[in-house]
């Protein structure tokens, strides 16, 4: 098949979703083509049957904003047209489905349409509690898709409980996962780098928005290791990073806090950690959380969205968003509890290999496009 993926370039879960999809599709002998308005940071070059196309947003007096979701239309088409796209694959109804729908509108007059998938993570629904004027706008892009996926049942849920969409036939089909890649035994160098032999090491990966709730994790960290030599390792960048920063002086634990930065090769360090910590308001899936359990890691995690179909009682925690007291009494078991912090790990790996490893959910992807594209 040739398929274009349409995503979000920055780090985050869609992006690191929609280029390693692309990645594994290529290497299955797909002809992929990512379309984005920069190269995706978990994109890499000189792959066989992948190739990257960028969208080009330029600045004109009229407008204030340039039009981005015109520009990407354009570059849709141009793409289908020179390489006869028989899927566009977008990640986002808004404005990444729209502008598909767009770019197979104005191809149509001469021949060039092709089938729309949209996967919905969470963001297109999130976003219309923020801004209801972008509801109908996202339904449209719903509507006008051939086929319609969500990475969760919780998000499929609230997708048509939230809008009046007509797709009922939601396809839910997980996140996956390079177990390969992510395991517990990568890197174990890195370690000295990052703490001090007798210490425990506790990680934390996000983008650092207040719907992620980082000072939580300050909070947990603190009053779980009153009495446990631990570190806190806090990877990524976002607007909370200042406050997350000011809130580690004033309780106390700075000295014991590591803010790495953003930092690609994720699957370095995450087999270092001993326990992750995701204190989420909303996930609408956990690939943070998958990664770590990927790399044998226990996590501890709110019991909201997406989070409870990746993470189970065997291996993780999973507590009310905000219950900052649980979520320190779970960290500081798997802390202070060898054995069980070892038996959740354990499990953590299992059922990522288990349930989200890439070679099983493939496949299924595979069949869906295959199923789209047989659709009249």
């Amino acid at each position: 098949m040739k398929i274009g993926i349409v995503c979000y370039p920055t780090h985050g879960g869609s992006g690191v979703v929609a280029t390693e999809l692309g990645a594994a599709l290529a290497e299955n002998g797909h002809q992929v083509h990512i379309i984005s308005y920069a190269i995706p940071f978990r994109f890499e070059a000189f792959r066989r049957n992948l190739t990257y196309h960028e969208v080009e947003v330029t600045a004109y007096p009229l407008f204030r904003y340039p039009p981005y979701d015109l520009a990407l239309a354009s570059t849709i088409m141009e793409v289908a047209e020179t390489h006869g796209l028989d899927i566009l694959h977008a990640h986002y109804a808004i404005p990444h489905a729209v502008s598909g729908f767009l770019a197979r509108e104005m191809l149509n007059g001469e021949g060039g349409g092709f089938k729309l998938v949209t996967t919905l993570h969470g963001t297109d629904i999130t976003i219309i509690g923020q801004q209801r004027v972008f509801q109908r706008v996202t339904r449209f892009g719903i509507r006008r898709s051939d086929g319609v996926t969500s990475v969760s049942a919780e998000l499929k849920k609230r997708v048509l409980d939230t809008i009046d969409c007509g797709a009922q036939d939601i396809e839910v089909i997980p996140n996956f996962i390079d177990t390969q890649r992510f395991r517990p035994d990568c890197c174990p160098d890195k370690r000295g780098h990052m703490a001090a032999p007798d210490e425990k090491i506790v990680m934390h990966v996000s983008n650092f928005r207040e719907v992620k709730r980082p000072r939580d994790v300050m909070r947990v960290f603190a009053q779980a290791t009153t009495s446990v030599k631990a570190r806190l390792v806090l990877i990524g960048d976002g607007p909370e990073i200042g406050a997350c920063r000011d809130l580690a002086t004033e309780l106390g634990i700075a000295a014991r806090c590591s803010f790495v930065g953003t930092y690609d090769a994720i699957w370095e360090l995450l087999p270092q950690a001993d326990a992750f910590i995701l204190p989420s308001d909303y996930e609408s899936f956990g690939l943070s959380a998958l990664e770590a359990m990927a790399c044998g890691v226990p996590v501890v995690v709110s019991n909201t969205g997406g989070l409870p179909e990746v993470v189970d009682a065997q291996s993780g925690f999973l507590h009310t968003p905000g219950d900052v007291p649980a979520m320190a009494a779970s960290l500081r078991k798997l802390l202070t509890d060898e054995p069980l912090r070892k038996r959740m790990g354990e499990a953590a790996r299992a059922r990522a290999q288990n349930e989200f490893r890439q070679e099983k959910l493939l496949p299924v992807w595979e069949a869906y496009y295959e199923r789209i594209l047989a659709r009249k």
